[in-house]
This record gives structure tokens, C-alpha cells and sequence, in this order.
């Protein structure tokens, strides 16, 4: 099936074969390069769920994901993926973050070699007591590495503060408890819940022929048995509007210290991505590169360089942050406290910051790893392409953004502070 992104010309190709396995094909004739990617919609907040074939909810250890993408790159045979993709001119990587897991590669030539051993080094796992023992080590010292890392711990601890019972609260990676209690036995039971391919979908970028990869892609997955799959069963969690602790400060090496304050924010129901745009709008404007107070904060020497700002959301909530390095943490706090209870912004700042969305994503319809990275977060978010985006973009009012701001509870915050030892 071929279906077109409005007012952006990007042709999506894309397949559901017999398995379950779902398919998107960019193709990108003007480049020469292909990036393919292989994800689950399996993340570090799956933690509670009904295994196969069982009635009881099972829990898993905390950073087990992200220790099964490691696992996955051991084969029985003793091939070193990276190894493989490296004498073919090809890049390889993975990620894990809360809500999949996500194996690629992206070079220009040898795609044919390159997309089957993807597909069967991530469908054939390999553990054992043995290399599973070898791995805690391995990750233990990654976990003490972002312990020490500044931002890592900014990020993740004012996290762990906004939620109570949502498992976006804890590292990705896991802690050094949770990752030494994993067991072969654990791997086998999360890889076949969430790897079977109705859970998995493919999302190819570049030079590359639709037609060609799909028939590449269906000729591999003949050659499997996957039983059929009903639908994964996962804990839902009733996680309340207020911030879990209002208030921390910790000390690691740093120069100046680091600071954050987090709102957590309800979402509707109805129209989450519009009302997601309009946030993101919202906070573009109080504390972007270009915001008065971030001129203001650099003219008084408040802070030593822009602020930043960013986001995480569930199904039920948006936590919005806004960071900063300062030798007067209150003063900062106090002043981004006081932009939000007295926000004004200007319909021609809205209009100007819709430009820009639009800019953004006319700009990222030619780049053949940004276009995928969109791709493969609406089919995690929505399940399926937001072919409308560009004209729910457009669509945005300032009137409904003003009465969306209105009714914020924006009383719902944490902060968090790094001081130097």
C-alpha cells in the first residue's frame, strides 16, 4: 500500500505480512545512503504484564530491556554483529528507551546482507547462565558511569520525583539491585512476550526500492514459525497529578550547579498531539533560545548560558522541564515560577512559532535518519503515521492555545538541584 504525508510529498510504502510484521519504505532517490531499523514496542516501562499462555501478572526486574538489547548482539555462533555490518561499509546501533527497543543500520550498499542479518540476529536469541553472569558486569559499570554523569542524574532524578507509581520514574539502564537479580529465564520471558513480530514493525529510509525490500523482507520471514500472538496484557497504572517530591538536592563534580523544575501536567483525553503542539509552543516561547527571560537571566548574569527545555509524557501526563546552570538556583526558580503565573504570549509569537514547526518539518521530509526517527515514534505513540501532520499544524488557533492555558493547573511542580561537591 502506498499512502502520501500531506504537503510534504513523502511517498510511505507499507506491508503488514502474515506474521504481523509491519513494514514502512521511504524511499529517497536524491541520497545515497539507507537506514533501516528494526523496533519493538517494548520499553523499560513495561515492567508488569500477563506472559504467554499465564493468568498471573508477572514483574520484572527493573532495566531489563535494555539488558536484552545488549544480550541480543551474542549469537550462538560467535558472529559479532558489528563486526558484520563494519566489512559491509554499514553503521550499526540500538537503543532502548521507555517505550521500545529499536536495532539498525544504515550504508549505502549491501542492503540485501545487511536487512537479513538484522532480521535473524534479533529473532535468534542466545542466553545463557553464563553470558547473562558476563553482562551484569558490563552494565553495573555502565550504571556507575551515568551515576556520576550530571546531567544524566538531573534528568533521571527529576523524574523519579514528578511520578509515584508510573515506571517512567526509574532509569532506563535499571539500578545495580535490579540488573544482578536477571536471569536467563527473565530474558526468555520478556523476548517472547514482546519480540514476536505482531509486536514489531520495520521503518526503511533512503536510496532503496520499495518493492524490493518488502519481498527481501517477506522472503525471510517465510523461512520462520511464530505462533500466533493475542494481545499483549499490561499493567495499567492510576498514577496520581501531583509531583511525588516537591524538592532535592544532591552533590556531584560539578563547576556551577545544575539546576531543573519540572511541571507535571494533565492531559485531556480527547486531541492529545494538538495539545502537546500547543505546549511545546508554549514553552518555546517562555524559556527558548529566544525568550525574554532567557535574555533577561544572560543580561543579569543569572545563568551562563541558554536555558533548556524539554519533554516526557505518558498517556496521562506531560512533564515539562526547564534547566539551567546558576550560582542562585532560588532567584532562577523563582523567576521561571513567576513567567508561568503570569504568561503572555503574543498571537503574532504563536504564529511565528507555528512557522516554525511547519519549518521543521519540511526541513527533517529530507533527512533520512530524522524522517525514520519520526516514523518510528507516531507508530509508538498512535500506532500508525500521522499523515495529517502538516495540516494539524496548520490547523493550530490561537484561541483554542489561549483557552488551553487557561485552564492549566500548573501548581504541580518538583525541583531539583546539583550542587559541586
Amino acid at each position: 500500500m502506498k499512502k502520501t504525508i500531506n504537503n510534504l510529498d513523502i511517498d510511505v510504502h507499507s506491508k503488514t505480512l502474515d506474521n504481523g510484521l509491519r513494514i514502512f519504505i521511504v524511499p529517497m532517490k536524491n541520497l545515497n545512503n539507507i537506514y533501516a531499523t528494526f523496533s519493538t514496542k517494548y520499553g523499560s516501562n513495561n515492567i508488569e504484564f500477563k506472559p504467554l499462555n499465564k493468568k498471573e501478572m508477572y514483574k520484572s526486574p527493573l532495566g531489563i530491556a535494555h539488558f536484552l538489547e545488549h544480550k541480543l548482539f551474542e549469537q550462538s555462533d560467535g558472529t559479532d554483529p558489528f563486526t558484520f555490518f563494519s566489512e559491509r561499509g554499514s553503521d550499526a546501533n540500538a537503543n532502548t528507551n521507555q517505550t521500545k527497543t529499536t536495532y539498525l543500520f544504515s550504508g549505502p550498499e549491501f542492503f540485501e546482507e545487511n536487512i537479513n542479518f538484522l532480521l535473524d540476529y534479533v529473532q535468534s536469541p542466545y542466553f545463557t547462565d553464563k553470558n547473562v553472569e558476563k553482562e551484569k558486569g558490563i552494565i553495573e559499570q555502565e550504571i556507575k558511569m551515568y551515576l556520576d554523569d550530571a546531567g544524566t542524574q538531573l534528568y533521571e532524578k527529576t523524574l523519579y520525583n514528578c511520578f509515584s507509581v508510573n515506571p517512567m520514574k526509574y532509569p532506563i539502564i535499571g539500578t545495580i539491585e535490579s540488573i544482578n537479580s536477571i536471569t536467563k529465564e527473565d530474558l526468555y520471558e520478556c523476548y517472547n512476550t514482546f519480540y514476536h513480530p505482531s509486536n514489531m514493525f520495520i521503518v526503511i529510509t533512503g536510496n532503496i526500492d520499495p518493492e524490493y525490500a518488502i519481498e527481501i523482507i517477506e522472503k525471510n520471514q517465510k523461512k520462520k514459525e511464530f505462533k500466533k500472538q493475542a494481545k499483549i496484557e499490561l499493567k495499567n497504572y492510576d498514577e496520581p497529578d501531583k509531583v511525588v517530591k516537591q524538592h532535592e538536592e544532591i552533590s556531584l563534580n560539578v563547576g556551577i550547579p545544575k539546576c531543573s523544575l519540572a511541571y507535571k501536567i494533565k492531559l485531556p483525553k480527547e486531541n492529545r498531539y494538538q495539545t502537546l503542539l500547543y505546549y511545546s509552543i508554549l514553552f518555546d516561547v517562555l524559556f527558548g533560545g529566544t525568550s525574554t527571560l532567557g535574555e533577561e537571566l544572560r543580561n543579569e548574569k543569572i545563568i551562563n548560558t541558554n536555558l533548556g527545555f524539554g519533554y516526557d509524557n505518558t498517556d496521562k501526563h506531560l512533564i515539562a522541564f526547564i534547566t539551567g546552570e546558576t550560582k542562585n538556583p532560588d532567584l532562577l526558580f523563582q523567576k521561571i515560577k513567576d513567567t508561568i503565573n503570569n504568561i503572555k504570549v503574543s498571537k503574532e509569537e504563536f504564529e511565528r512559532k507555528k512557522k516554525v514547526l511547519l519549518s521543521y518539518l519540511i526541513f527533517i521530509s529530507e533527512k533520512v535518519f530524522a524522517l525514520n526517527h519520526i516514523i518510528m515514534n507516531d507508530i509508538i505513540k498512535y500506532d500508525d503515521i500521522k499523515y495529517e501532520k502538516y495540516d494539524d499544524i496548520k490547523k493550530l488557533n490561537y484561541e483554542d492555545f489561549s483557552n488551553l492555558i487557561k485552564k492549566t493547573d500548573f501548581k504541580n511542580f518538583t525541583t531539583f538541584i546539583i550542587n559541586p561537591k
